[in-house]
């Protein structure tokens, strides 16, 4: 008889099963292929060894992409060492990527990491025709997006953190290990026989979700107790599914209620939706037409919605806002007019 199965090996295993019941079911005795972003560090290489297991049992094929950020020195060696965890493990393909990260202004390089990430992910996903793109952040890393989210003063989307599926063009975004902690993950590569890497980069206090990981958590379970990031990514959902609501309900509302003028260049809402409209929805509303003028997602901020709004709430016949992505905001008698590149003259 064999050997109890350790416990995180089996979370692990039904959390994955479960992220992949999302997936269409298989043609041909084929499921497709899943891609795993695999770093080397504790989380996505467990995420790979779990995937190892659980996918050909699924009828699934599964491959890596790993993408070396060349930030630190010896990154190379460190993304070839994974490269070959995962071809021990048996992912085929075996992707690894490098990439060179540029940090545009007002952004600090893990946000420009991440986004260079991203875009290898979403390109690979693309081009090997995947049906998914698994990666391995953890209910420890949700807890620290929902803290970085208080932080800074977010809404409830931002607080809501990350999304255990995300519906791409490429294939879905799956999070299977939300419900895992970091010490699941190291249980699961311990019992698999597999060397993670520790990235120096975890424990560096210049980085904003280093210093949450390292001392704001442990300080809140220090003098809260413990479970607070188990308690933060309740939290999480909670307010997923709020924010769910909101944004079909303001999506419903923007369809009924905007109209776009190609010939003056602009998405138009009337002051009078906006201004029947609960506070919730009208800002929704506000940062829809915004972003259906081009305003980049990333860089539209509760403070530039909060100034469009006082168009509507508080008019005194001011000038209009200039938003990111060359996007302007005025209003005209009793509407206001969005206009920029993405309804371009």
């Amino acid at each position: 008889m064999g050997g109890r199965l350790d416990p995180a090996v089996a979370s692990a295993r039904l959390s994955l099963r479960a992220s992949l019941a999302a997936l269409p079911g298989p043609a041909d005795g084929d499921g497709g292929l899943v891609l795993v972003g695999l770093s080397g560090g504790a989380d996505s290489l467990a995420l790979a060894v779990t995937t190892a297991f659980v996918a050909p049992r699924e009828r699934l094929r599964w491959g890596v992409v790993i993408v070396d950020h060349a930030l630190q020195q010896g990154s190379d060696a460190i993304a070839a060492t994974a490269a070959r965890q995962a071809e021990r493990l048996g992912a085929d393909p075996v992707r690894l990527v490098r990439v060179d990260v540029g940090v545009p202004c007002g952004h600090g390089p893990e946000a420009a990491a991440r986004t260079a990430r991203y875009a290898v992910l979403d390109q690979a996903a693309s081009e090997l025709g995947a049906a998914a793109v698994l990666l391995a952040h953890t209910r420890d890393d949700q807890a620290e997006t929902v803290l970085l989210g208080l932080a800074r003063g977010s809404g409830a989307r931002s607080l809501a953190g990350m999304r255990p599926r995300v519906d791409q063009p490429a294939g879905q975004l799956l999070r299977p290990f939300l419900d895992l902690t970091r010490a699941d993950t190291l249980a699961v590569c311990a019992a698999a026989g597999v060397a993670p890497w520790s990235d120096p980069h975890n424990q560096d206090p210049a980085y904003l979700r280093s210093r949450v990981r390292t001392t704001v958590l442990p300080v809140l379970e220090q003098h809260l107790g413990p479970g607070v990031s188990e308690a933060l990514s309740r939290t999480a959902t909670l307010l997923r599914d709020d924010a769910d609501l909101l944004d079909t309900l303001a999506a419903e509302l923007f369809d009924e209620a905007s109209t776009s003028v190609p010939g003056d260049a602009c998405v138009v809402l009337p002051i009078s939706a906006l201004s029947t409209a609960p506070p919730a929805l009208r800002r929704r509303l506000l940062r829809l037409a915004a972003l259906a003028a081009g305003a980049p997602g990333n860089d539209l901020a509760a403070t530039h919605v909060d100034a469009v709004d006082r168009l509507t709430t508080h008019w005194r016949g001011q000038r209009g806002i200039d938003l990111p992505g060359r996007v302007q905001v005025r209003r005209v008698d009793a509407t206001l007019h969005f206009t920029g590149p993405a309804v371009g003259r």
